[in-house]
């Protein structure tokens, strides 16, 4: 029989310092090989550790919410000689045996999903044909397919029921609309669907996704041509949920003050905000888009058999017209390192996630070589990644030039800071119905406002122009992109 002494590993990063914030294990479980036994948080994701041996956990060397060094000691595991379980069935017996005897919440290796409805395959549902929102929320290129996920609990409606109508939950207890209500202080002097004896309609694979993100579906708004919940009501709910539920819960200390510790992410945040704003000599320009053929273009992809499963919105149309103006304007995707400029021809399309964590930049990387598919794709596997909090730090490294979407807080523009290292970033506007000038008449169009910082060390006004006309022109006729 043997101890060892688990020390707080550098995950890949140039990792100083993390913060334990769960045990996936006790003293006294059995631990298996490659099991997730903690969570941690580093300055730029929440990363899980697997176990490298075999054996029964001694003893926890460090309390959840503390932030220790790396190389510290944090957990203590006794091994027999053979690196199996010291003592209990697992020591006598065969190691399936062993591995059957592990809690099911503890023994899942990472990445292996516990779903409660199905297979992973359920999670991944097809884009609604009844879908008519065309908003993006910040960081969300879609819903998909989810294998990754963690076990969420359903919400009181039963939310992997099926499309049939359901009977309304009863009225529920007053709630704190700051602990996750999507529409601040208008929502507690509303009914609520149950008070209104509204019932819940939804596909199957929304009432799906609902459970996996836990949304309540009797809360959520529908906006489908027949009263149905359609998959953007649901993510607009989880997103704008998520952000409330960072700010305040009803766990939360209610006095006039609270205090904060600055560490994790917001830390990081923190530090690459003061250095990009205070290093990086900003310029900003904006310009208004008429964004209507873009709007057609979407209802067109969403029609297509090509592209049936796949999510699309405007995030996915301003990624191609970012790939297209950075070929036109290519120092826009580049890096200042004081002895040079670095100009990338590559794009590792970074993507600004609002996730309750805080703001994250994970990258697309190699997005230029991608089809409309792939990146559509590619963008709902990082924003769903993002959402869960399951961000890597290597999916956050390289990351060449951003996009900010603004818009689903109703924002028309901002002036975006530099993500470090990059030259460029571009804010995307709400998209909204507006009188615009066209042949000389008034008309309804759908418009826009796109707005973007340049580091102007190496982006003069010149190209800073040109290379936002280039990305306004794909807003404008997407046609352009068969160039």
């Amino acid at each position: 029989m043997s101890e060892i002494r688990f020390p707080l590993p550098d995950v890949g990063e140039g990792l100083t310092e993390a913060e334990i914030v769960q045990w996936r294990v006790a003293p006294g479980d059995r631990i298996a090989l490659d099991q997730v036994f903690v969570e941690i948080e580093t300055a730029k994701s929440l990363v899980e550790l697997p176990s490298a041996f075999e054996g029964v956990v001694a003893e926890l060397l460090v309390e959840a919410g503390n932030t220790v060094d790396v190389g510290t000691p944090i957990l203590v595991i006794r091994t027999d000689a053979a690196g199996q379980p010291a003592g209990g069935p697992a020591a006598t017996g065969s190691a399936a045996d062993a591995d059957a005897d592990v809690d099911a919440d503890v023994a899942a290796p990472a990445g292996v999903a516990a779903s409660d409805g199905g297979d992973a395959s359920a999670a991944a549902p097809g884009t609604d044909a009844a879908e008519t929102s065309g908003a993006v929320l910040v960081g969300h290129g879609s819903s998909g397919p989810a294998a990754t996920r963690r076990r969420r609990h359903p919400g009181p409606d039963g939310a992997h029921s099926h499309l049939a109508p359901v009977a309304p939950t009863p009225p529920p207890a007053p709630v704190d609309v700051t602990a996750g209500s999507a529409t601040g202080a208008a929502a507690s002097a509303a009914p609520t669907r149950a008070e209104a004896r509204v019932p819940v309609i939804a596909k199957p694979p929304i009432r799906k996704l609902a459970k996996d993100l836990g949304v309540d579906l009797s809360r959520v708004s529908p906006t489908g041509p027949i009263g149905d919940i359609t998959r953007d009501d649901v993510i607009r709910d989880a997103s704008q949920a998520s952000v409330f539920r960072n700010i305040q819960t009803p766990e939360r200390p209610e006095g006039r003050e609270e205090r904060i510790p600055v560490k994790g992410v917001r830390k990081a945040i923190a530090s690459a905000m003061v250095q990009s704003a205070f290093q990086a000599p900003h310029v900003s320009v904006f310009v208004d888009v008429d964004a209507t053929r873009t709007m057609e273009y979407l209802k067109r992809l969403k029609a297509s058999p090509d592209y049936a499963g796949v999510r699309i919105s405007p995030l996915l149309i301003m990624a191609k017209a970012m790939i297209w103006a950075v070929r036109r304007n290519p120092t826009a995707n580049a890096q200042w390192t004081d002895s040079e400029i670095i100009v990338k021809n590559y794009v590792n399309l970074g993507i600004a996630a609002a996730t309750p964590r805080g703001l994250i930049v994970p990258n697309v990387k190699e997005a230029q070589a991608m089809t409309m598919v792939e990146l559509a794709t590619a963008l709902e596997q990082l924003t769903l990644t993002a959402r869960e909090g399951k961000t890597q730090p290597a999916e956050m490294q390289n990351g060449t030039i951003t996009i900010t979407n603004i818009g689903v807080f109703g924002m028309d523009t901002g002036t975006p800071i530099l993500n470090p290292g990059e030259v460029a970033i571009v804010a995307l506007g709400t998209i909204k119905q507006k009188p615009w000038v066209v042949d000389g008449e008034v008309r309804p169009r759908f418009v826009t406002t796109i707005g973007a910082s340049f580091d102007h060390r190496v982006v003069d006004g010149d190209v800073a122009s040109r290379f936002l006309a280039d990305v306004a022109s794909i807003i404008e006729e997407p046609a352009l992109l068969l160039e």
